[in-house]
């Protein structure tokens, strides 16, 4: 159903001269598809949903999904992506970047054409605010779950080849390979967030990437350069470096429980939390495929490929919410993480806030943060409200 007038109980908010915060109790209006109004306090007038409970928040931005319910995005069919951009506003996702792990460029090429002759018969779901490359500019010493036989240096032809589609919204490249620097500031140049990623580079590396334009950090800690008092890494410039927005996959398991608040503390404001979902998340324990290679989810735990090597996840977005707060991350800085942090980044500053003039993308959270109901453009696309 469209809601004009909705009135929450607890209700995120980010006023334009303001940082967000948590209101109780709030309302949000909205006039074709976009929000108009957003205050504290009971609705001026009878609203027509009105949530007793839970948290209502902006929709979620997720930046790194490889793959949903049984599908892997850099190849999924049509139905694929149906099922995908249809099932995402289940775990509360409005807007997310389908992401293309490592292969020949040719190959990312011709699935970025694919993808864009997909994109204009989706139907109303999470949007798709372009596609993440996550390599094949990558380090062979930090390949993770990417296949090194196509691990190449960021040519500027075959940085020309990628950009055709004009699809391309962000790269995760590795800056220490000969000519990524300046990769970095063509990729800036053309529009494309930049993010430093399976990269064994120093901190002085990783801050040279961010003086070309980089911006991002793939998640954090994992298959990266870390913390060393005599030979700091990329990590460490991530939490220090106040240009650098540290990616966080916090399904528990990626990263420790106190390295996880280690990284809310000292990037403060900056955090990006992202799934690194693979094809298994949503889908029970079996052998499924990441990037043209298989990968197995376990019954507890992230899927692995077959020499034990994490595989992105089965995280949810409104679970890694969840496990922020449970960590003892205030809610407004959890939900940002998962919301106007990504949005800014991705270029989308309509989207990931409740604001006058933000697009009406927003999620209604159980107690436990799960989501209940999710609205893009003011539409239901999941669930029900009371």
């Amino acid at each position: 159903m469209a809601a004009s007038l909705i009135g929450a109980q607890r209700m995120i908010i980010t006023p334009g001269d303001g940082p967000t915060r948590v209101v109780s109790p709030g309302f949000v209006r909205i006039e074709d598809g976009v929000i108009t109004e957003a205050g504290e306090g009971r609705p001026p007038g009878t609203p027509d949903v009105d949530l007793p409970d839970g948290l209502l928040a902006p929709g979620f931005v997720d930046l790194q999904v490889n793959g949903f319910y049984g599908y892997d995005m850099v190849d999924a069919d049509e139905a694929g992506w149906h099922t995908v951009v249809s099932r995402l506003p289940e775990t509360g996702v409005t807007s997310f970047l389908p992401t293309f792990i490592t292969a020949p460029v040719a190959v990312q090429a011709e699935a970025l054409r694919r993808t864009r002759d997909l994109l204009p018969g989706l139907p109303h779901g999470t949007r798709v605010l372009g596609v993440h490359l996550e390599g094949p500019f990558l380090s062979a010493r930090r390949k993770g779950a990417h296949n090194p036989a196509h691990l190449t240096d960021p040519a500027p032809d075959a940085i020309a080849t990628l950009l055709e589609t004009g699809l391309v919204k962000l790269v995760t490249l590795a800056p220490e390979r000969e000519g990524a620097l300046e990769a970095i500031r063509t990729l800036t140049a053309a529009g494309v967030l930049v993010s430093v990623g399976h990269s064994d580079a120093t901190a002085a590396q990783t801050a040279a990437a961010a003086d070309a334009g980089a911006r991002k950090v793939t998640h954090i800690f994992n298959a990266q350069s870390g913390i060393d008092h005599r030979d700091p890494g990329v990590a460490t410039q991530a939490l220090i470096d106040p240009r650098l927005h540290p990616g966080l996959i916090l399904d528990l398991h990626h990263v420790a429980p106190e390295i996880a608040r280690l990284v809310f503390r000292a990037a403060a404001g900056r955090v990006v939390l992202v799934t690194d979902a693979a094809a298994s998340a949503g889908m029970p324990p079996g052998t499924y495929d990441l990037g043209g290679e298989p990968i197995t989810m376990p019954e507890e735990g992230p899927p692995l490929r077959a020499d034990g090597t994490l595989a992105g996840s089965g995280l949810r977005l409104d679970d890694a919410v969840a496990n922020a707060i449970g960590l003892g991350v205030g809610t407004a800085a959890a939900v940002d993480a998962a919301t106007r942090v990504p949005a800014g980044l991705a270029g989308r500053p309509d989207l990931g806030r409740i604001a006058p003039g933000a697009a009406a993308d927003l999620v209604w959270l159980g107690p436990d943060h799960r989501a209940r109901t999710t609205w893009i453009n003011g539409q239901e696309a999941f669930g029900g409200a009371p």
